[in-house]
């Protein structure tokens, strides 16, 4: 029982949060592998 009370009475101290913005995340990685492409192509690697 007292392993329970100790589980439960852990404080949070930071660390990856679940309720960031994921539509600025997933616009950040599109923007961001489009840009790689573009560079690819300039440079005739493609």
């Amino acid at each position: 029982m007292t392993a329970h009370i100790a589980t439960a009475a852990r404080v949070r101290t930071g660390g990856p949060k679940d309720d960031g913005p994921k539509v600025l995340e997933h616009v950040m990685g599109w923007t961001l592998v489009v840009v790689l492409a573009m560079f690819v192509v300039q440079l005739g690697l493609l």
